[in-house]
């Protein structure tokens, strides 16, 4: 069964046949209105401090979520189509291993990853990335940015 969270305000839900109501359109958050919701291949349960920041297919930002302020200082007028590595200037994975880019190119999730994030007056955050692929035809990514 197909699982869902909203990236605006986390709220989860399932539903079956991944659209909303009689229509074609697709589901949308019951909760706060977002637009779309973004399926998970399980069930995910955010920490009450995590940020989420939905990209498109080249990891270019399209949505942040409540949160991303809070953590990092950008609004996301500020931060709208860059890339989310460039973004949030992110950094720390080891050689190779950039969970943006795996996660884009293999369709897999990258969990727990240890990382540091440039925040809008240029301090150095320590944080925990979840980097989700989507699984429609569109692709993209969620990423949840979580302060360690």
């Amino acid at each position: 069964m197909p699982n869902f969270i909203c990236p605006n305000c986390k709220e989860r839900s399932v539903d079956i046949d991944r659209v909303e109501g009689l229509s074609d359109d697709a589901v949308a958050c019951h909760s706060c209105g977002f637009g779309f919701l973004f399926e998970l291949m399980d069930d995910y349960y955010p920490a009450p401090l995590t940020g989420f920041v939905t990209c498109d297919s080249e990891g270019r930002i399209l949505a942040t979520g409540r949160g991303v302020f809070e953590l990092s200082g950008f609004a996301e007028r500020d931060v709208i189509g860059r890339g989310v590595i460039e973004a949030f200037g992110l950094s720390g994975w080891t050689d190779g291993k950039n969970p943006v880019e795996l996660s884009l190119e293999w369709g897999v999730r990258r969990m727990g990853e240890q990382l540091e994030m440039r925040t809008s007056a240029g301090k150095e955050k320590a944080i925990k990335a979840d980097v989700f692929p989507a699984y429609d035809d569109d692709g993209g990514l969620l990423v949840a940015l979580t302060p360690r």
